[in-house]
């Protein structure tokens, strides 16, 4: 018993004093510590504590946080790793209010919950808040009430924006009001965003603090996000607001819409614009990959630093590891999502390896209505696709299902059949679906055919008569830049002189500025203005190809043409993907002339068309009606056979040709320990100089585009001969017990971590995560979890037992007998392997 109490403190004191407190520690404080109001504490009420510190009747605080000026601030109430601390919830709430603390945390070393007396019930936390934190805290009043009676009426953006707004002479007058409502860009939220706000109102007042909006692409939710902001803020329920994100298009989105609304009353930053001084805004805008690097949601900011908590694109953004920046934050929550959870509901849990992509949808869309407080499978707010249409404020698409030949075979149920000869003479077959198109069947015949019909059906642009601005999904980068290329030759023959080989541009990770040109592409100026009607405001490019960067949050509401030249598996994407053309849109708005506007003769956008060559819309929605199905032209043939053009495969990446002879001299064997030789620590040291000095590095980082960071390490400073700088070798330098990845390296490098964990340190801190969400009923068995944890983390032999439900196999296992299986609780030995599946990589503990 004494040694689990013991356990429990030295985890407690440790986590205290990275949280910067200066603390009393009532167990072994010094004698003459004032605790009580007029009561003194003397050496033998402490003796008297002994080893029961558990049981004593004393009445004694166990830790006292005290302010910078020495003052009572929060009560810790400390119990062994075997006793749940919520059991010392009465006798921590007696302690604090006899030292007058508005604050009590519960811990068992393991387990821990931060309190506000005030209001609520003790919520779980997986750091401790840091004491400027709670300091700040501690001067908000939030009060309920307040928010559940404040009105919100359709103007409620619109008053912070102009709050005389009704003064004014153009609002008074009926036929000028459209045009002062124009130019001054004033919002008003329509009735189902009022709704949404309204139903956040009625869910706390019935005492919840986690809220879910389903609302379907182009519905505004940024705009009903931004009234629940003005909400929270304006009746002292929160005093800042945090806004996560999944990409960094989406960070700058975000802040140009707040300050847009809300700017007259809220301040708005980017938190990596401002990380000295982000605590003076009250809305914080960020990617959530910028505080999973290095953990920062741990190192800098306090489980109180942010009171309510929003998640754009919440199935996305609070998935994997992305969901312990959520949950690391007390307060409200709230999540907006797109995707509706009823639209699998048709699909059957796999008994197999769950291949199935909608069996994963389905589980993190759950997983997403649990975690927004929805355990009745109902979002607080719904408004979908179908509810926007039939308002009149979405449009549906067209569907273009067109198939060629390749795509109509690799669709079938046998497949793209291609004979091939094996090496013993007998004939052979390999077949070739739908998922391989791109990755191991190539044919340049069918792209040129997706291009040839995109340009010939595509919607034209209702004022310039261009091919109306379109986003073309692709398979992957390389097939992006191959489709670009072939858009660009096709237009120039098509509008001779009209681009300048910017009819289509390529916007994916690896494309410096491409977030840039996401935002250019919205705004019209992608590639400068349209010159073929002067004082009409819209891109000169007038297709975007991509991958993936464009698929979600991504507002640009005169999209005409949507096209998927490759196969789709997830529901979400598809869903999504299909949203970025639903928005209505008025060309009359873009252009400048008068006369020019009224002479159009379809200004408001009706549909878009949706170009479907691998009958996706079939795949994911089989009841929906296509407006239209067109016959393809003819498949050109080669000159000497029939079928498609044959295969090009890309040649691998880093491919080495070697041209001369090489022997092999001799072999020497030395044992390097973890800690590499000096010339290796070195080596590190000086790999970090030549990337600190890569001008596009920088950038690259600076930007948070890794993925096209780690892209230049390898084609431009691996493998160089002043340096002869590749993974393997910056891995033995780190010496670090487990395998590294490129982007920690790079993360290290410039100063995003400060330093690399070690295999036991990244797997305490994922227990900590799944511990912290699972909530264990017994807190005596959390150490059998945490070795099972790790156990099945770490050893296949543990993990190939537990899966195929053959325990008896751990017998004799070393690093996880049946013994210790024993002692986990039942409940977990199913919990522990769903959650590792489903939110940690396991290649980050490789040796």
């Amino acid at each position: 018993m004494a040694d689990k109490e013991a356990s429990a403190r030295i985890r407690i004191n440790q986590r205290l004093e990275e949280a910067g407190w200066r603390f009393f520690d009532g167990a072994d404080g010094p004698a003459n510590v004032r605790l009580e109001v007029g009561v003194t504490l003397k050496t033998t009420d402490l003796d008297a504590l002994g080893e029961e510190f558990e049981k004593s009747a004393k009445g004694f605080v166990d830790f006292l946080l005290m302010d910078s000026r020495g003052f009572p601030l929060v009560v810790l109430e400390a119990k062994a790793q075997h006793i749940n601390p919520l059991n010392g919830k009465e006798q921590a709430r007696k302690y604090a209010r006899s030292q007058n603390c508005p604050f009590v945390i519960l811990s068992n070393g393991n387990l821990h919950y931060f309190w506000d007396l005030r209001h609520g019930n003790p919520h779980p936390i997986t750091a401790f808040p840091r004491p400027e934190s709670v300091v700040g805290y501690s001067k908000s009043a939030p009060d309920p009430r307040k928010l559940v009676d404040e009105p919100v009426g359709d103007d409620y953006i619109a008053l912070t924006q102009m709050p005389g707004y009704r003064a004014a002479a153009a609002w008074t007058n009926d036929a000028e009001r459209p045009g002062f409502i124009e130019a001054n860009k004033l919002r008003f939220l329509r009735p189902y965003q009022m709704r949404a706000v309204h139903a956040v109102q009625s869910a706390v007042r019935d005492q919840a603090d986690r809220f879910l909006f389903e609302m379907a692409t182009g519905t505004g939710k940024t705009l009903t996000a931004a009234a629940v902001i003005k909400l929270f803020l304006r009746t002292a329920n929160a005093r800042r607001v945090l806004f996560l994100v999944d990409r960094v298009e989406l960070e700058m989105q975000a802040e140009r819409s707040f300050k847009a609304l809300l700017r007259n009353d809220f301040k708005t930053v980017i938190y990596k614009q401002n990380r000295d001084d982000w605590s003076h805004a009250e809305i914080v805008v960020t990617t959530v990959q910028s505080l999973l690097v290095g953990e920062k949601y741990r190192r800098l900011f306090s489980p109180t630093d942010f009171d309510l908590v929003i998640s754009d694109e919440a199935h996305r953004s609070i998935g994997g590891d992305a969901r312990a920046v959520f949950d690391h934050f007390i307060g409200y929550k709230l999540g907006l999502t797109a995707t509706p959870r009823d639209y699998l509901k048709r699909s059957v849990r796999s008994d197999g390896a769950g291949t199935d992509p909608r069996d994963l949808e389905q589980r993190i869309l759950l997983d997403t209505y649990r975690t927004f407080g929805c355990e009745s499978n109902e979002p607080t707010f719904r408004y979908s696709l179908l509810d926007g249409v039939r308002d009149g404020y979405l449009v549906n698409p067209t569907v273009i299902d067109a198939r060629t030949d390749v795509t109509t075979a690799l669709l079938s149920q046998q497949g793209y059949i291609i004979p091939v000869s094996e090496e013993t003479g007998d004939d052979a077959e390999t077949a070739y679906g739908k998922s391989d198109f791109e990755k191991r069947f190539f044919s340049d015949a069918t792209n040129k055919l997706f291009c040839k019909t995109f340009m010939k059906h595509a919607l034209r642009d209702p004022v310039s008569g261009e091919i109306g601005k379109s986003i073309i999904f692709a398979v992957s980068q390389p097939h992006a830049t191959k489709l670009t290329q072939i858009l660009n030759q096709m237009a120039d023959v098509a509008f001779p002189g009209l681009y300048r080989s910017d009819f289509a541009v390529q916007v994916t990770s690896l494309v410096p500025d491409a977030p840039k040109f996401t935002t250019d592409f919205a705004y019209n100026k992608l590639m400068g203005t349209s010159a073929v009607i002067p004082g009409y405001s819209t891109s000169r490019a007038r297709v975007c190809v991509t991958v993936g960067l464009m698929t979600t949050g991504y507002d640009c509401t005169d999209l005409l043409n949507l096209g998927l030249f490759r196969p789709i598996f997830s529901p979400t994407d598809f869903i999504q993907i299909k949203g970025r053309g639903t928005r209505k849109h008025d060309f009359r708005r873009d252009v400048t002339d008068p006369d020019l506007a009224e002479a159009i003769a379809e200004p408001q956008k009706l549909t878009f068309k949706l170009f479907d060559f691998f009958a996706n819309c079939r795949y994911f929605e089989e009841e929906f009606k296509y407006d239209e199905v067109i016959a393809l032209p003819p498949q050109p043939t080669g000159g000497g056979g029939d079928g498609p053009t044959p295969p090009k495969p890309y040649p691998p990446e880093g491919a080495y040709i070697h041209e001369g002879d090489d022997h092999l001299a001799g072999v020497t064997e030395q044992a390097i320990g973890l800690k590499g030789m000096k010339i290796d620590r070195m080596f590190f040291d000086s790999f970090e100089e030549t990337v600190q000095q890569d001008p596009v590095l920088v950038r690259a980082v600076e930007d948070d585009r890794w993925e096209q960071a780690e892209e230049h390490v390898r084609r431009n400073v691996f493998g160089k001969p002043h340096s002869f700088f590749n993974l393997d070798k910056l891995r033995r330098a780190a010496g670090v017990d487990r395998r590294l990845t490129l982007r920690e390296i790079l993360e290290k490098a410039f100063g995003r971590i400060p330093g690399f964990k070690t295999r036991d340190q990244m797997l305490e801190e994922t227990f900590d995560r799944f511990v912290a969400e699972a909530q264990p009923d017994d807190p005596a068995a959390v150490p059998a979890i945490r070795d099972f944890f790790k156990a099945y983390c770490t050893d296949p032999t543990v993990r190939d037992a537990v899966d195929k439900g053959a325990f008896t196999a751990l017998a004799t296992n070393p690093v996880f007998p049946l013994a210790a299986m024993d002692r986990v609780p039942r409940r977990f030995r199913k919990e522990v392997p769903d959650y590792v599946k489903d939110y940690v990589s396991l290649n980050q503990f490789a040796l």
